[in-house]
């Protein structure tokens, strides 16, 4: 891939996608495309045929997808199955048609059993029963993962798929509905600041273990594998450590400057007790994770200060 190659970034306005154009421009790239929404729908086959007849990409980062947290998940299961599956056939059985030389596939640790042992390996994948709170988008992105290969094997298609842990970030999505759940807390513990609210309420009873990546790191290590890996075998993305949901709370109460209390509702689901990354594979190859936890917060809370007016409020 080099700096005047055509370039496709499927989903440029997003978390992923607007996070590896940065990575790519700063790295420079001089020939970024990207599908407009308003005139590209990525879940109609004639509109990204018609896309790429147009733009000719050689190179394909498929960072389009429809994502949210818990309630988003177990709401609109029907949606998160049908559109992530249309969004990602589409691109890659058409990248293959036109001749791409490479496409990086984004799943998501959430493909893993929700009994998996942790730190969860990529050997992990469909040895037992998913978290049913989030199955249908699961199966989407295992349904990706097994396109890929598959067109890697019959058709010798290069293609490479990464599996990201839980992102946060610049343009992160921070609608209490559909969010996951740190820019959620962000949203909620920025409020009950600025309106001086009386308490916080979170879901769960703040147990369960998350890992967090800054998407501008999942980015580098996207820019990083497109480079340097080629293989049909997933590859996870992640810090490798994790902390509770309680901890995280503190941390973002920190950083805001929130004193007040937090209320655990616990007749809300906990989703899985604990979720981290085996990262042993992407750390042997010559990749880590470089920004810190604290610093990313620090980082995402100040972007969300600046741009609260603006910020993006995916329904």
């Amino acid at each position: 891939m080099k700096s005047n190659s055509r370039i496709f970034v499927a989903g440029h306005t997003g978390l992923v996608g607007s996070a590896i154009v940065r990575c790519l421009e700063n790295k420079g790239y001089k020939n970024i495309l990207t599908a407009d929404r308003g005139k590209y729908d990525l879940s109609n086959r004639r509109s990204v045929d018609l896309f790429y007849r147009n733009a000719g990409p050689e190179y394909v980062f498929v960072a389009a997808a429809k994502v949210g947290g818990i309630l988003a998940n177990s709401t609109y299961k029907g949606d998160f199955l049908y559109q992530n599956l249309m969004i990602q056939t589409n691109l890659i059985d058409i990248s293959h048609r036109y001749d791409v030389r490479k496409l990086l596939f984004l799943g998501s640790s959430c493909i893993y059993p929700k009994d998996a042992k942790v730190p969860i390996s990529e050997e992990s994948l469909m040895t037992g029963p998913l978290e049913e709170t989030n199955d249908a988008y699961a199966i989407a992105k295992i349904a990706g993962i097994k396109l890929c290969q598959s067109y890697r094997e019959q058709y010798n298609f290069k293609t490479i798929s990464l599996m990201p842990t839980n992102l946060y970030g610049i343009n992160d999505n921070f609608n209490l509905k559909t969010s996951h759940v740190l820019p959620a807390l962000i949203s909620k513990i920025h409020d009950a600041k600025i309106n001086n609210k009386s308490y916080v309420e979170c879901w769960g009873d703040g147990t369960p273990m998350r890992e967090f990546l800054h998407v501008d790191d999942l980015a580098d290590a996207c820019h990083f594998c497109m480079m340097n890996y080629d293989s049909g075998d997933i590859i996870n993305v992640g810090t490798g450590i994790d902390i509770t949901i309680r901890e995280l709370t503190e941390k973002i109460c920190d950083v805001i400057g929130y004193n007040g209390p937090i209320v655990w509702n616990e007749s809300k689901p906990n989703g899985t007790m604990r979720k981290v990354l085996n990262v042993s594979k992407i750390n042997k190859l010559g990749w880590k994770s470089q920004i810190s936890l604290d610093e990313g917060l620090k980082n995402t809370y100040e972007w969300y200060k600046q741009n609260i007016n603006t910020v993006r409020i995916r329904v």
